[in-house]
């Protein structure tokens, strides 16, 4: 365990990695910064939630959340979002009942109020994140848990990763059993994560404890569980946000994965979509590679989100992309996201990174200009010497 944490330290720490590498943006919208660069002299984000997520390896090292806590601050971020448990199942929090029969706490964080009241201390919201029904740890545990293939066999996904049943209320009472104690170490606000049904590999295999599954039973399920966790938690002095994907933002079928934005979004203080740039495909929202128009996709789904919420368009808070997947992003990447958000009055907004390497400077990115429209792209000829296919 301490190689592993030096290691995280390490890689943290180095500048090399820490930063962004120079590159002109791809298509960044509308706007940019004064000649096309971040200046000292900028000027901070409207949005009163600037958020970043932060593992909880890292969390759990005292040298280098308070770091990474000032360099929050200094940057003009005011919360934080600290994974508690992921999607691999294994979960940071002491004296969870299931956890300790399953083998899936670790002792990444040994002092979670203490971790809460670094960041406390310097007037940063705390979020815990918390992975619900993809958990691979609890599926091979608890087989009697887990989503089944047809022969009941174990399902999993393309990537070999096994789901837990969201129909199971055992599980519905573990996550909240988690979210529970986090909010009794001090965390202002719990997010549940992968509050959803499979997506990706054989769906149509999948065999779930409730025989009449449908998109509506679906749908239902984790409403059900919302109308709990909210029963629960209140109590406790907690806010209650929720991730989806992306495009829950645009269609309103679940996307055969039971989440429907608005009615969801009712249950909870505020809803996170994913809304990654890379994540879209090609000629989503008309755009022919979604990935390289950051501006304009958030534009798109952003939009989208507020028709869906209707009268409560503060609950929105998305998830931005400040890391590279198919594109090289920069600040003035992310800063075109930002962007995009707040000009349709989006007033919270989170920033993810994996490895925690943020583009602290996209807040503070200066006067905005127009930016002349892009020259035309000379045609080429087209030689007939050969038959085309």
């Amino acid at each position: 365990m301490p190689k592993l944490l030096s290691l995280i330290f390490a890689i943290y720490a180095s500048p090399s990695l820490a930063q962004v590498p120079p590159e002109a943006p791809a298509s960044t919208g509308p706007f940019s910064t004064a000649g096309g660069k971040d200046t000292p002299s900028a000027q901070a984000s409207v949005a009163t939630f600037r958020g970043v997520h932060f593992t909880g390896w890292s969390a759990g090292v005292p040298k280098l959340r308070r770091k990474f806590a000032a360099d929050m601050k200094a940057a003009g971020f005011n919360a934080v979002v600290i994974a508690l448990k992921d999607y691999d199942g294994h979960q940071f929090v002491r004296g969870v009942p299931l956890a300790t029969q399953t083998g899936a706490f670790t002792n990444a964080i040994p002092d979670l109020p203490g971790t809460v009241k670094d960041f406390e201390d310097l007037g940063i919201y705390t979020v815990a994140r918390i992975a619900i029904f993809k958990d691979d740890h609890l599926a091979r545990a608890r087989p009697d848990l887990a989503v089944h293939f047809p022969d009941g066999s174990l399902w999993t996904n393309d990537k070999g990763t096994a789901w837990v049943d969201p129909y199971k209320k055992e599980i519905w009472e573990y996550v909240i059993d988690i979210a529970s104690r986090a909010a009794l170490a001090g965390f202002d606000e719990i997010q549940f994560d992968y509050i959803r049904f499979p997506s990706d590999g054989k769906t149509r295999q999948c065999r779930y404890s409730r025989k009449d599954h449908s998109p509506a039973t679906a749908s239902a399920a984790l409403r059900e569980l919302l109308t709990l966790a909210s029963a629960r938690l209140k109590p406790l002095g907690v806010k209650l946000s929720i991730d989806t994907f992306g495009l829950t933002t645009s269609v309103d079928n679940g996307m055969g994965i039971g989440q429907s934005l608005d009615q969801m979004a009712d249950l909870v203080d505020y809803v996170s979509p994913m809304m990654y740039p890379s994540h879209y495909a090609h000629g989503e929202y008309g755009l022919k590679n979604p990935n390289r128009a950051p501006y304009e996709t958030i534009k798109h789904g952003t939009k989208d989100a507020l028709e869906r919420l209707g009268s409560r368009p503060e609950a929105l808070r998305p998830y931005l992309q400040d890391f590279s997947m198919g594109v090289r992003y920069t600040p003035a990447h992310v800063r075109a996201q930002i962007l995009a958000a707040e000009e349709l009055g989006v007033r919270g907004w989170i920033l993810w990174n994996a490895q925690n390497h943020y583009s602290w400077s996209a807040v503070q990115a200066g006067p905005v200009v127009k930016l002349p429209p892009d020259p035309p792209k000379p045609v080429k000829s087209v030689k007939k010497d050969k038959e085309t296919p």
